[in-house]
């Protein structure tokens, strides 16, 4: 049975802007004081589980230059690029495709964020064996959970059945989007919810199936695809078809629907890196609370992030506020609001001002 890892490398991390543009997005930054890229350490972290070899990143084609550049132990022909954007359901199916026809139904696959951090990477691959375990029996599909240790109103969760399990893995009772604080308290309380980190690991076939039979139409298009596979005109049909594909979530389009669904919970060190306020979890605080990087003088400033540039950056009586400089653009935000800075983004898109995105 062969181990195969799909790392999803697509998205915009819009909510690291200003660092994060469209032609270098999140997941190819380092945020961290290693220096060393989230993509990288995605992939390094696989090292115990998957050769590079069988390792496969999925991706915008404008972002190749860099997934070359920053992965050069992955095959290039390991590097599937979307002609267009459409969500996860499409390309996790195009991954599945390529590796069920490389390697057999049996394949497995570790489905993976490109841009998560995990600070306990020996119990991070353990959870993932026992995943793999699972997701060997039948057309089970398996989920990684996170244990939450607070009520977080942005993250999705799941709902499993404590009495219900296979090989330490819990029976799926449902999905559950992002909830009010007062739900995300009853949730946590409960005992019987997990964040949902989008990590999930299932066999080549079994998630073809389910796609197969909850989103059938996308399954015909991506048929065709699968057909041409390995032949001259894959380039050219994967070109027409996919950007015909409806854009579609596995979470909505297959997770909500499917049956024999399973979670693991989680309790690694995990972080979804979402938004500036990650930077002071996963990068060392001074006496005051502030994570300053840079050129940077502060005068009463208390619980800040403060990243600079190649300027001087000087705070005078701050108090959880996020300092972010470019060379062409400064952010400057409350804490509290760092989950609107998308919003940003969309006033930069409606004034025209595509240079800076």
């Amino acid at each position: 049975m062969k181990i195969t890892a799909v790392i999803l490398a697509g998205g915009r991390g819009e909510r690291f802007w200003p660092k994060s543009r469209t032609d270098c997005p999140k997941q190819f930054l380092s945020l961290t004081s290693d220096g060393e890229t989230l993509i990288r350490k995605t992939v390094n972290r696989l090292s115990e589980l998957t050769d590079a070899e069988d390792t496969f990143i999925v991706t915008n084609e404008k972002y190749l230059h860099l997934v070359y550049e920053q992965l050069p132990m992955i095959p290039k022909e390991n590097v599937i690029s979307e002609p267009a954007a459409r969500n996860t359901a499409p390309c996790i199916g195009l991954a599945a495709g390529i590796i069920q026809k490389k390697y057999g139904e049996d394949a497995v696959m570790l489905v993976l964020p490109s841009d998560h951090l995990i600070k306990f990477n020996a119990m991070f691959a353990d959870t993932l064996r026992q995943a793999v375990k699972v997701a060997k029996d039948n057309e089970n599909l398996v989920t990684i959970g996170i244990t939450p240790t607070y009520p977080e109103t942005g993250y999705g969760y799941i709902n499993f059945a404590a009495n219900e399990y296979i090989n330490g893995a819990y029976k799926v009772i449902s999905f559950v989007e992002k909830p009010n604080i007062e739900k995300a308290k009853e949730y946590v309380s409960s005992g019987e919810y997990l964040w949902n980190s989008g990590m999930f690991v299932w066999k080549a076939s079994s998630i073809l199936y389910n796609i197969r039979k909850h989103i059938p139409e996308m399954y015909e298009g991506l048929a065709k695809i699968f057909d041409t596979f390995g032949d001259s005109g894959f380039d050219k049909t994967l070109n027409y078809e996919y950007p015909l594909l409806k854009s579609e979530s596995i979470d909505f389009g297959v997770m909500e629907k499917a049956e024999n669904i399973y979670t693991l919970p989680g309790n690694f060190g995990w972080d979804d890196v979402g938004s500036w306020l990650a930077l002071e979890r996963i990068n060392p605080t001074n006496d005051y609370g502030n994570m300053i990087t840079g050129d940077v003088v502060s005068v009463e400033t208390k619980n800040t992030t403060v990243i600079g540039g190649k300027k001087l950056i000087a705070t005078v009586g701050l108090d959880n506020i996020v300092v972010v400089d470019t060379d062409d653009a400064i952010l400057i935000c409350a804490k509290d609001k760092t989950q609107d800075v998308k919003k940003v983004i969309e006033n930069l898109k409606i004034c025209n001002r595509s240079t800076l995105l």
